[in-house]
Formats: C-alpha cells, structure tokens, sequence
C-alpha cells in the first residue's frame, strides 16, 4: 500500500509544476512580476503591461507535453485566443479603437507636422539595416525594425506576417519601449536641444472646422492606402475609427470602438503575448539582441524628430519656429509621448503648454508607423 502512495505521488509530481520546472520559467516569472510591479507601483502604460505581466507568468507554468494547455499548443483555450495574434487581427481592431479616441485636429490645424512624425520613422529602418548587418534575414531585421516606432500593435502585426518565431520578443520589447517613454525620452531630447530652444512658444493651432474632420480621415485613407497597399488593414481601421468618431452620427459605433472593444482586445492581446513568451522559446541570443536592437530604434527615431526640428527651424521665422521638444511626439506612442513633451517644456516656462501641439507629431507618429509597416511588408512579404 506505501508503494502504491509513493508511485501515485511521484506520477503527480512528475505531472505538476514542480516537477517539470527550470531556471527558465523562474526567470521569465520574475520578469513577469516586475512588468506587473512597473504597471501598478510605476503606472508605466498599466493597460498594457499588467496584462502582459500576467500573462509571461502564466506561459511560463510548468507543465508536461500533451496536456493541452498551453499557448503553442493545438486545441488549448490559450492556442485558440493566441490565434488573434499569430494571423495578425487584433492589431487592426486596436487601430479601430486608436481611430475612434483620437483627435486629429493639432495636425489638420498645422499640417507640416506630419513632417515629424515621418521624420521619426527613420529609427525604424536604422534598425533595419543594422540587423541585416548582424545577420538577421531580411524578413527578421524588418520585424525588428519596427519596433522604432514605439507601436505594439503595428510591431505584432509586422511580426506575424515577416517572423512569427521572434514575435514574443518582439511584441514584449516594443510595448516595454512604449511604457518607457517617459524614462528613455527625456534625457534625449536634453542632450540634443539647447535653453533657448526648450523656451520656443509655438503659435496657438487655429480652430478646425467640423468638415475638415470629417473629410481628414477619407482623405488620409484614400492618399496612403493607395501608395502603400499593404498597409490597409491598419490604415483603413485607423480612419474608418476616426470617421466614426468626426462624424457625429455614430457616436454609439465611435464610443463601442474606443471602448468596450479596445479594452476586450487589449485585455487578448496583451495576455496572449505575455503567453507566448515561455522560456523555452523566449530565453535565447536573439531575444536579447532584439530587446538591444529595439532599444538602438527607438532612440534613433526619438534623436531623429528632434533634430528634424532643429533642422525644419533654419526655414522658419518668428512664431512660425517649433520647439523641438514637440519633436520626441514623432513616435507612435499616444499620448505618453506627447506628455512628455509637455513636461519637459514646463520645467523651462510653466506657461508654456505644448500638448496639444505635441499631439499633431504623435497621431502623424501613428499614421507613420502604419505606413513604414506598408512599405517594409512591400518589399519583404
């Protein structure tokens, strides 16, 4: 009779996290935590990195082979939600609901902004080419590439279609950057912009006419869509979100999209991400030379909006200057990063308020990143 105990102890131990557990699961849980840590203690884009925190911990539960639980296996709950991700459809969802919350009126009222935000995109293929350069193939380095421009969705939905292998690490070092941007951008922006810059006052946008915004996103829809094809998905549910809320006759459709349904997907995609990441597939080289690659992309694009600025400025005169603060809203990160510019500027003159300027880079940052993810999928997929 002891022998049967022990044998049925050992067989449930065998099959428990216990028993099948490694370094590797204990390090990517600890990773889990603090992501979770950064989310509640920090506040760093909470919405994201809870989700995400969570879900490293629970892909990264031991367990045996066959039992049909986790993320990489056929016919486990989580295999079915991870399928959102893997064909790439929960990023279009997410830029239906971006769509639908954002104002694009800082950049109508000021359309040389969209020069910035285009500007920023050059993070994107610095990092491109100098993956190709330490040896990622081309498909790989323009998955990696896209993490520049500090847009999760965008980054998942280029990694599902050029390296479905990387797009844990991927997904996990581009939303990190994107919650990062109130440590990593100020002392960029800093080192690159002198007092005097940093006291610029930007004229206050004009008021922007109800038809302006309604005519905006079938515009926009109708230019980048038919010059990058293959950016649609995203492009076409980013202003098809926008005409919904400009509109003024689909309110309860605009205010569905921006919100119980991009809180449902955040929730999928940010748990089934963290899933993905389980140690056996997560803990390599190239995971951490992606998180290093991201990084390198992410201060290109944000040294690259200010000095964009800084360089745009030479051409202009009197109240038509830029601070160059605004320049760092160039990447895709709504609206941290536009907060930040205001922060930085009020640290120099209280009374200078440049959100809503900063605003006009960051939804061009937006639309940017959408189009650089077009061009790449161009002439790699």
């Amino acid at each position: 009779m002891l022998e049967f105990f022990k044998e049925g102890l050992m067989q449930f131990l065998s099959y428990s996290g216990f028993g099948n557990c490694t370094w590797g699961h204990i390090i990517m849980i600890c990773i889990g935590l603090v992501f979770i840590a950064l989310g509640i203690i920090k506040e760093y884009e909470p919405l994201l990195l809870v989700p995400i925190g969570f879900g490293i911990i629970i892909g990264n539960i031991p367990f045996t082979d066959g039992l049909q639980v986790g993320v990489y296996e056929n016919g486990a709950v989580l295999n079915y939600l991870y399928f959102g991700v893997v064909k790439g459809f929960y990023p279009p969802l997410i830029f239906l609901g971006i769509g639908a919350m954002t104002d694009f009126s800082a950049l109508i009222s000021n359309p040389k902004l969209i020069l910035i935000g285009a500007a920023a995109q050059f993070g994107i293929f610095a990092a491109y080419i100098t993956a190709l350069l330490l040896g990622f193939t081309p498909m790989e380095a323009g998955a990696i590439g896209i993490i520049g421009g500090a847009d999760g969705p965008t980054a998942i939905f280029i990694s599902s279609k050029l390296a479905p292998s990387m797009m844990g690490a991927i997904a996990v070092s581009a939303y990190s950057y994107m919650a990062l941007v109130p440590v990593i951008q100020p002392p960029i922006m800093r080192a690159l912009t002198t007092p005097q810059e940093r006291l610029i006052r930007m004229r206050p946008p004009r008021a922007v006419s109800h038809r302006e915004k309604v005519l905006f996103p079938m515009m926009c829809i109708l230019l980048t869509a038919f010059l990058v094809p293959t950016g649609l998905p995203l492009l076409g549910m980013l202003f098809f979100g926008n005409l919904l809320k400009e509109s003024g006759v689909t309110k309860r459709l605009a205010n569905t999209a921006s919100g119980p349904l991009v809180d449902i997907v955040t929730i999928l995609i940010g748990l089934t991400v963290g899933c993905s990441t389980q140690a056996t597939n997560f803990l390599r080289p190239a995971s951490v030379l992606i998180f290093v690659l991201g990084a390198f992309s992410f201060v290109i694009a944000t040294a690259s909006g200010v000095l964009f600025v800084k360089f745009f400025n030479l051409f202009l005169k009197g109240d038509n200057k830029i601070n160059p603060l605004i320049g760092n809203a160039g990447v895709s990160a709504v609206p941290d990063a536009a907060r930040v510019s205001l922060v930085e500027g009020q640290k120099y003159d209280r009374t200078n308020f440049l959100l809503m300027h900063a605003m006009g880079p960051n939804v061009a940052g937006v639309i940017g990143s959408a189009v650089a993810a077009g061009i790449l999928l161009s002439f790699l997929y």
